[in-house]
């Protein structure tokens, strides 16, 4: 409790005013908006407050007072460290922080368990949901709060904006690329598929129940540029392995190449299992390309850096950060959709397959 010491009572605003024979809004100004009070002004304001013990407005009271924070809430389905260490999430962040500073908001960053509750009750005045999973736990949260929210990556809802990429156009061209090439064995790193703990080659049951929207078009892609060369996608061995990341990558590679007849050619659903399977080719003691080529989905800067580099599908990860925050900020943007353009990028990891 802060108290006046030359009047034993409780320290507010009003108290420093009235110190100073200026106005309430003069002391609220110091605080929140000095621009609008010449230096001598502020400073005089600011020592009487600290003399007397007031140490500025509340901050919940003053977002409750004008009915809001400046404050834009970001979901993940995942847990928190995951938008500090996956290097897609990190460049999606990276755009929204942007939008954030550009504008003066407060970036809050929203996980927690499956049923919301961080989501119910955080401070903000709208949010991104970076979820790609239908409406539960956190993103029904937000839904019952009546907020206005965009929905990255994830399922397109109604009074909500969206930013995407044609995941299933992206695949296709990985596909195809192989199938260009020469390439008639294939297998496939996926990312998680259900979220069922669940670890091993999938059928086409698991492959059908995908819940996951990306994964899910992205076999999708694969599949229609497989079959549309003229070959049976159930000959095209899936693997899947967690938690999601390289190690994962390199166990589903390590599976696919003891197959016999080895695949020629592997199509990661991201740069991370990518990375992964160059690991194992590695372990397996097989060139790259020369024994076996690599395509992997997203395009992050250790794509480029790896050995050899990678040939993968880029997405504008940092324009979809800040497409995503941009739209927040915008009056009636929630009927707004924009999906933003993949291509091919062709590097070394890809060639033709062995002769033998």
């Amino acid at each position: 409790m802060e108290t006046d010491g030359r009047r034993g009572g409780r320290v507010t605003l009003a108290t420093v005013a009235d110190a100073l024979g200026v106005s309430r809004a003069t002391v609220s100004n110091a605080y929140n908006h000095p621009e609008r009070l010449s230096a001598a002004l502020r400073d005089r304001v600011l020592g009487t407050a600290r003399e007397l013990g007031y140490s500025g407005p509340h901050p919940l009271a003053a977002t409750l007072s004008r009915g809001r924070v400046n404050a834009l809430g970001l979901v993940y389905d995942d847990p928190m460290s995951f938008a500090f260490s996956d290097p897609a999430a990190v460049l999606f962040l990276q755009g929204v922080s942007e939008v954030c500073e550009h504008e003066d908001l407060a970036l809050v960053l929203i996980s927690g368990g499956p049923a919301g509750a961080v989501a119910r009750v955080a401070l903000v005045d709208a949010v991104i949901c970076y979820c790609d999973v239908p409406i539960d736990g956190k993103l029904a949260a937000i839904v019952d709060r009546g907020l206005p929210f965009v929905v990255v990556d994830g399922p397109r809802l109604p009074n909500a904006g969206h930013v995407g990429i044609d995941d299933r156009r992206g695949a296709a061209s990985a596909a195809r690329h192989l199938l260009d090439l020469g390439h008639t064995r294939l297998g496939v790193l996926a990312m998680p598929l259900v979220d069922d703990g669940w670890e091993g080659t999938v059928d086409q049951d698991r492959q059908d129940r995908a819940r996951y929207r990306a994964s899910r078009e992205r076999l999708i892609g694969y599949r229609e540029a497989v079959e549309a060369a003229g070959h049976r996608w159930s000959a095209v061995p899936v693997e899947e392995r967690l938690p999601y990341g390289r190690d994962a990558g390199r166990r589903e590679a390590a599976a696919l190449l003891a197959r016999r007849p080895r695949p020629t050619a592997l199509l990661a659903m991201s740069d991370e299992l990518a990375l992964g399977a160059l690991a194992a080719a590695a372990d397996a003691g097989l060139s790259v390309p020369g024994d076996l080529s690599i395509v992997g989905f997203d395009d992050v800067p250790a794509a480029a850096d790896a050995h050899p580099a990678l040939t993968t599908v880029r997405q504008p990860h940092r324009e979809k950060g800040r497409r995503a925050a941009e739209l927040l900020l915008r009056p009636h943007a929630t009927a707004d959709e924009h999906r933003l353009p993949v291509e091919l990028v062709v590097r070394a990891s890809t060639g033709p397959p062995p002769r033998r």
